[in-house]
């Protein structure tokens, strides 16, 4: 018979050598002293209280002026002035939103406006102005209408290069179903579909009803669009057809897939 292997004669040796091996315990984690406890929340403690006093306390973040960008028509004095903000309180108390909200308030031509604190001294606003795509004559002024249709701003003077908005529907179906609103935001559909040439050429868009508005250029041109459906369409329709009749004097795209032109 073969004899024991090198291996089990090694593991015979191991198990006599002497008593099995214990094993090894882990020494239990030593817990900070209460003495550098006290000693860490006192020095949190004192942090925190030093930075509310820095936020709330100090001269360091205090308000120290108040800027605005972004005005057009307004001034940028006129824009801090509403906004009201108090010069010398803290910093991190104004409150970024109640601005917000009061200036959209009182200053109806502001379309949106962004309320940042510039640390250490400064609040910003910055401002966009609503941009009218139609006016309304009204007892000799003008109120301007933006491309949401909201009627935002009474003006003396007419601004240059946007359209009157003629609505002569007054008696009409389409007036009576659809309501004013509804037959203003066609036409600011209408003119935010406009060529760019063609918007610059546009001096009155006139609404009958839903689904006729025609549009008067300079030079005595006409034009049919129709709805303010297929917008794009129409555009790019009414482009061919001036540059394919550059002498026309009327043009109708209220159906864009058989356009017509005539006079001269």
């Amino acid at each position: 018979m073969a004899g024991p292997t090198t291996a089990e004669r090694q593991d015979r040796q191991d198990a006599g050598s002497g008593p099995p091996r214990q094993p090894l315990l882990k020494r239990p984690k030593r817990l900070p002293k209460p003495r550098t406890l006290i000693v860490v929340m006192v020095c949190l403690a004192l942090l925190a209280g030093g930075g509310v006093w820095i936020l709330y306390g100090s001269q360091w973040t205090r308000v120290e002026r108040v800027s605005a960008t972004g005005t057009r028509v307004l001034t940028a004095e006129q824009v801090v002035e509403a906004a009201d903000v108090s010069v010398g309180s803290p910093l991190i108390s104004v409150d970024t939103d109640a601005i917000e909200a009061s200036l959209l308030r009182k200053l109806p031509r502001i379309d949106s406006v962004d309320v940042v604190r510039s640390w250490p001294h400064g609040i910003g606003l910055k401002v966009t102005e609503r941009r009218p795509v139609l006016i309304v004559e009204k007892g000799g002024k003008f109120v301007e209408v933006d491309a949401e249709g909201v009627r935002y701003a009474t003006v003396a003077r007419a601004p240059q290069g946007v359209p009157v908005l003629e609505l002569t529907a007054s008696h009409s179906a389409g007036l009576r179903r659809f309501g004013t609103a509804r037959l203003v935001r066609e036409a600011v559909l209408v003119a935010g579909s406009l060529p760019a040439a063609v918007a610059r050429a546009t001096r009155v868009v006139k609404v009958r009803s839903y689904d006729s508005v025609t549009l008067e250029l300079s030079g005595d041109r006409t034009v049919d669009w129709g709805s303010g459906e297929k917008g794009r369409a129409k555009a790019h329709t009414l482009i061919a057809l001036m540059k394919a009749t550059p002498g026309a004097a009327h043009f109708d795209v209220s159906v864009p897939t058989a356009p017509a032109s005539s006079g001269s």
